[in-house]
């Protein structure tokens, strides 16, 4: 990834963030826009800009990701809750670096969008 973006700024402490969870793979933080109570956001520290550019080399990774996923929902005490990884634009990625949204503390609706 050549572009830089604001989750670069974010993981080179340029940019501040409300911060939940961190190890040597990955970031979590609070959405500076929450759709829910609870909204945050997961980062790895690699630059992989979406799921649609993962590689077989990040299936640790993406495994990682998922379980910390599931740490800090709990950490934020929730039972139910929608992990989201937007792919590509029509899907409403707009920050180019791969991302999970842990989104819960209300009652959610299907389909999303």
């Amino acid at each position: 990834m050549n572009e830089e973006t604001i989750f670069t700024k974010i993981l080179q402490g340029d940019i501040p963030c409300d911060e939940v969870y961190s190890d040597e793979f990955c970031i979590a933080f609070h959405d500076i826009q929450p759709q829910a109570p609870v909204h945050i956001l997961l980062i790895p520290r690699k630059a992989i800009v979406s799921l649609h550019e993962a590689e077989e080399q990040d299936q640790m990774l993406l495994g990682h990701l998922m379980l910390v996923a599931a740490k800090v929902a709990k950490k934020e005490g929730l039972e139910n809750w929608r992990t989201v990884i937007n792919t590509g634009s029509d899907a409403g990625q707009t920050v180019y670096h791969l991302h999970l949204h842990i989104i819960g503390g209300r009652s959610l609706s299907w389909p999303p969008g």
